[in-house]
């Protein structure tokens, strides 16, 4: 008999990680979503009997807690989506260095604190999935970008090393340079153009799933998304 598959989603909220735990759901699996604000997850909770579990990504002890919780709860995860951002952008000459410090805490350390939790318990178990939410501002600085920037090229370093060192011992790690707007978090109703100029969430979501699901054989380490009609 197979055993239950968890999957836990950092950084949760509507666009992407809805699109996640709606599908990782539908998969059987066992989803919980972790946040600062758990309000806002209500209605995602009720549809798909995810566990809301409140998280500061950014504090040790918060994301120590966070496992134990779904330790205690479903078992280690399997499968751990870290989708959190600190989408602070300014021009160089207005940037606060709190505002900075605290975005590349949320982009960067965030990311590793979650990874190295996940890591340590996949590890243990001897399998397990560590996808990583990038951006444009992974691989291309822009103007006005350079916080936002500074966190993402961090996470995408981190994830290129730990999927070097994880990856020959059956964990695998992902990153995904989302190059675009999501449609659910930035298109506008009366947008007659979304379909052409954003990314669809449920497609990158099916993505994220078969990266999960790859063989060992033919692991990838990063992946880009972006929409049918963008000028590279």
């Amino acid at each position: 008999m197979s055993r239950t598959e968890t999957a836990l989603i950092v950084g949760a909220g509507k666009g992407l990680s809805a699109s996640l735990a709606r599908l990782f759901a539908a998969e059987g699996m066992q989803v919980a979503l972790a946040a600062r604000d758990i309000g806002k997850l209500t209605d995602l909770v009720d549809e798909t009997g995810a566990l809301p579990v409140s998280c500061d990504a950014s504090r040790p002890e918060d994301v120590d807690a966070l496992f134990t919780r779904i330790e205690q709860t479903f078992g280690a995860p399997d499968l751990v989506v870290y989708n959190a951002s600190g989408r602070y952008r300014a021009a160089v000459e207005a940037i606060e260095p709190a505002r900075l410090e605290e975005s590349i805490k949320v982009s960067a350390i965030g990311g590793f604190l979650v990874a190295q939790a996940a890591a340590v318990r996949m590890l243990a178990r001897g399998s397990g999935s560590i996808l990583l939410t990038g951006a444009t501002a992974s691989v291309k600085g822009l103007p006005g970008s350079t916080p936002f920037a500074m966190g993402k090229f961090a996470l995408r370093g981190m994830a290129q090393c730990l999927a070097r060192e994880l990856a020959p011992k059956n964990v695998h790690v992902a990153h995904f340079v989302i190059d675009g707007g999501i449609a659910s978090s930035w298109a506008k109703p009366e947008d007659t153009s979304a379909d052409d100029k954003w990314l669809e969430p449920d497609a990158i979501a099916r993505e994220y799933l078969h990266i999960h699901r790859q063989h060992r054989s033919a692991w990838t380490w990063e992946v880009e998304l972006r929409p049918w009609l963008e000028k590279f």
